[in-house]
């Protein structure tokens, strides 16, 4: 009985043994549970690869860049294409972390984005998806002035004219900056729906550089409208030079620098008409022609031809040559709302004006034209201030 107690144990131990054989791996490692899915190899990656704008966003900006991000690894490969099949530029961080776009995008298209990465366990991850931009229901164009390399007078206002009405023109108007070589206090003041303007509180400073961006792409103009394009515009003051012309006295200055430089006879608006009255306000020199024609039906003349003509508003006042009324310049006034000058004086003035110059007029019984667009300088600095849409 016991001889065959012993065999039996040692039986046990020599299965006992086959079987911890039969379980070891060859590492001689212990083996898993049943059940554990064959251990680290079957796990999830640890890398997360996110994407702004999200997966299956509709409306994006295009402006806003595409952002693609890893947490837990670093991405190897980043690939956003639109639906014309050419890829969108973009930039990688030097920690590998963040994939930023570097160009704006199209309005109205489908954009998909493929994303690898490795993460902090080796193990690769991939992230793919799609989203649309936004499809305006109007794309409106702006256009800017003055115009690029354009020298003009101290007077000069910046505007931004927008071929359809802006209902959002806080939103436009946030869009627009002006740069300048030297501080200069200003603001933007909407003279119209589809017209912003940038005046200086006070004359620019003589010979400096201006710089104006409007980033308008992108913008929403309010009722479905965004902006067409952004545009640009670098232009420079030249000296300062001002005209003050004080109605009764049939004289008018010209101030370079301050100092007067010139001081011509002139015959204004007639007095005793006062609709004829060369009006008050300061204006600035719009055109510079050689030769104008005017017609006036109310007052019975057409197709009058006269020299060294600048206009100062779209109401119908110049300064110009009219040797056939020189019997009054410089002792009365008998037009109809000009500025007459001798020809050879005319000549002189016309030679020294500048685009954008100021104007000054006094004395006169008729106030500024209200219809005239270009009245940036009939506004006090707080009457301007409050046309701006930004408070």
């Amino acid at each position: 009985m016991i001889e065959r107690r012993t065999v039996f144990k040692a039986a046990l131990a020599a299965g006992a043994a086959m079987l911890a054989a039969a379980c070891s791996s060859e590492e001689g490692g212990n083996a898993k549970p049943e059940g554990s899915g064959g251990g680290e190899q079957g796990a999830a990656p640890v890398a997360k690869i996110t994407a702004e704008p999200a997966a299956d966003a509709k409306d994006a900006s295009v402006v806003t860049p595409v952002v693609v991000k890893v947490a837990d690894g670093k991405l190897t490969e980043v690939k956003v294409t639109g639906d014309s099949g050419k890829d969108v530029k973009g930039e990688l961080s030097a920690d590998g972390l963040t994939w930023t776009s570097t160009e704006v995008l199209g309005y109205g298209k489908t954009y998909t984005y493929a994303a690898k990465a490795t993460g902090s366990d080796n193990k690769p991850a991939e992230f793919k998806g799609s989203f649309s931009t936004v499809k305006p229901a109007k794309e409106v164009r702006a256009t800017l002035n003055p115009t690029d390399d354009a020298e003009v007078g101290v007077a000069m206002p910046i505007s931004v004219k927008f071929a359809s009405p802006v209902k959002d023109k806080a939103a436009a108007e946030k869009a627009l900056k002006v740069k300048t070589d030297k501080d200069v206090e200003g603001s933007w003041g909407w003279l119209s729906d589809t017209q912003v303007d940038w005046r200086p509180k006070e004359y620019w400073p003589a010979n400096i550089k201006v710089n104006v961006e409007a980033k308008l792409y992108g913008v929403a103009l309010g009722g479905g409208a965004y902006g067409k394009a952004d545009v640009t515009t670098e232009f420079k003051i030249g000296r300062n030079q001002v005209v003050k012309i004080n109605t009764p006295d049939h004289v008018m200055k010209v101030y370079r620098g301050g100092a007067e430089s010139a001081s011509y006879p002139c015959s204004n608006g007639l007095d005793g008409d006062v609709q004829r009255n060369t009006p008050n306000g300061t204006f600035i020199v719009m055109t510079k022609e050689p030769m104008a024609r005017f017609d006036n039906a109310r007052y019975g003349y057409t197709n009058v031809n006269k020299k060294w003509s600048c206009r100062i508003s779209n109401n119908g006042e110049y300064i110009h040559e009219n040797q056939d009324n020189a019997a009054n310049i410089g002792k009365a006034n008998t037009s109809h709302g000009c500025v007459n000058l001798l020809e050879a004086d005319a000549k002189k003035y016309f030679d020294s004006a500048m685009i954008g110059d100021p104007v000054e007029i006094t004395g006169s019984k008729l106030g500024s034209p209200t219809k005239s667009d270009v009245k940036n300088w009939f506004y006090d600095w707080k009457s301007w201030k409050a046309l701006s849409a930004v408070k």
